[in-house]
């Protein structure tokens, strides 16, 4: 029978003490002069193929230590044989002891950059975003008095004790919730039991979270959603519709869970729809009007994004602001032009149903697709459309979605009249 591992107010699940500790015996790594420089630039990956020497095999977990050609200490971080990235960096140019305090400094850091939101009655947020906060492939997100931790590599798994001592004393809470990539969870030789949606704290969790964003409520389902249950690295964008939305018809597509049109309905809209291929997900927008109080006439659709924008032109239906927020196209180089040609579709049905000075709010959250390659082929689609657009502004990641390195920017987003 196993034990009750208790972090200062926190409780964790027994399979949390059973997990197997990583191994003390480090991996010395070479790799080559290309892979060299990106490390001492701070790039947070070495690949499989960019290692030349390897002092023994590793599990996933096990610490590697990266030297160069004259043995000189270069990074530290998490080996994962199971992944084209072999090994995740934790610490760059200087040796350390990877243990909870060092975990409790990277935790710290993370929530120093966060605590402007905490003005903002704001306690949804993301509180690790990856590499960009040190801690590559986890991502943990707090609902309220409700964390999550999602993990993209089995590499975590032998340090998830000490993550988890540090989160007690750096960010604790009532509940913790496991998430597992769809990849990882395939990987179940490696999970030692875990699996995804999983409680690690002892108290069970609600299935629904209510959690604040500037002021308004919204609800999270952490096991159910996507990602961790809600998108919140669009809250600025969210906040930047309210202000456009006074007195305006607003249409919202890819709407999931209502985000953009809760904001636009609290803005002062004088009529929502909200349109997505999850009838689910619709009614949770639903749910999030009324925890609002806002009675704001709101229609809800759910069918195919492409479809409703073309049945809604031919029924002559304008709207003075469309909000275009789909899931991510490009999940590899190979899918970026098809991505890239969506766009420009996506642009070319939005603004077939934009009044003529009217607002189009189009992004993506694609990393493959590069930033000024969206912007152009929005703008091109425009052109061939016989529109122009006029830009408001373009925006990037919010602060608790930092990036430090190229592959780290995904998200990006115009705000334009026509």
């Amino acid at each position: 029978m196993g034990y009750c591992i208790i972090f200062r107010t926190m409780e964790f699940t027994p399979s949390l003490s059973q997990l197997p500790n990583p191994s003390e015996r480090r991996i010395a790594l070479r790799v080559t002069a290309p892979a060299e420089r990106a490390l001492r630039q701070g790039h947070p990956w070495v690949f499989d193929q960019s290692i030349t020497e390897q002092s023994h095999i590793g599990a996933p977990g096990d610490l590697a230590v990266v030297f160069d050609n004259k043995r000189r200490f270069l990074a530290i971080g998490l080996y994962d044989p199971t992944s084209a990235i072999r090994m995740r960096v934790l610490q760059h140019r200087q040796p350390a002891a990877i243990d909870t305090g060092w975990f409790q400094n990277k935790l710290a850091a993370a929530a120093e950059l966060r605590a402007p939101l905490e003005a903002q009655d704001t306690n949804g947020c993301r509180l690790v975003h990856g590499e960009n906060d040190g801690l590559p492939g986890l991502v943990m997100d707090r609902y309220a008095d409700t964390l999550v931790l999602k993990l993209y590599t089995p590499a975590w798994v032998p340090h998830l004790k000490n993550v988890c001592g540090a989160l007690a004393q750096v960010s604790p809470a009532a509940h913790v919730i496991l998430r597992l990539s769809r990849s990882l969870q395939k990987e179940t030789d490696s999970l030692r039991g875990l699996h995804d949606g999983m409680p690690l704290s002892l108290q069970t969790p609600p299935s629904l979270i209510l959690f604040k964003e500037n002021g308004l409520t919204f609800e999270s389902d952490p096991v159910h959603g996507q990602k961790t249950g809600f998108f919140l690295d669009q809250r600025d964008n969210r906040a930047r519709v309210e202000k456009l939305s006074k007195d305006k018809a607003v249409l919202n597509v890819f709407a999931y869970t209502g985000g953009f049109s809760v904001y636009a309905a609290r803005g002062g809209a004088k009529e929502v729809v909200s349109v997505d291929v999850s009838a689910p997900a619709l009614e949770a927008a639903v749910r999030n009007m009324a925890h609002n109080g806002l009675t704001v006439p709101h229609e809800t659709i759910a069918a195919d994004a492409f479809e409703v924008f073309a049945r809604m032109e031919s029924q002559g239906r304008l709207f003075d602001v469309v909000i275009i927020d789909p899931p991510m196209f490009a999940q590899s180089e190979k899918q970026v032009l098809s991505a890239l040609s969506a766009y420009r579709k996506l642009t070319r049905l939005g603004l077939g149903v934009l009044r003529k000075g009217g607002t189009l709010v189009q992004a993506s959250c694609s990393s493959r697709v590069h930033a000024g390659d969206f912007f152009e082929a929005v703008h091109r689609s425009a052109q061939e459309a016989g529109r122009r657009l006029t830009e408001i502004e373009r925006t990037g990641h919010a602060l608790d979605h930092p990036v430090t390195y190229p592959e780290g920017e995904y998200l990006k987003c115009l705000f334009a009249m026509t």
